[in-house]
């Protein structure tokens, strides 16, 4: 229970004298970055998904 009591001590130290924490500005920047990679992924993820059930959909009505 020691060594864990010191392992969080310890974490927090670093969190607080060591870490460079972003600025507002950088954050908002990034969060907007990470947004549009979301959207362009998902869109791609949905274009794949959507050409695979035209695909099988085919393969399935030419086999019944």
């Amino acid at each position: 229970m020691n060594s864990l009591m010191t392992y969080v001590k310890e974490s927090y130290g670093e969190l607080r004298n060591k870490v460079t924490w972003p600025t507002y500005k950088e954050l908002q920047s990034s969060s907007i970055l990470v947004l549009i990679a979301t959207f362009i992924i998902a869109g791609i993820i949905y274009g794949i998904d959507a050409t695979f059930g035209q695909i099988l959909g085919l393969v399935y009505d030419t086999l019944n």
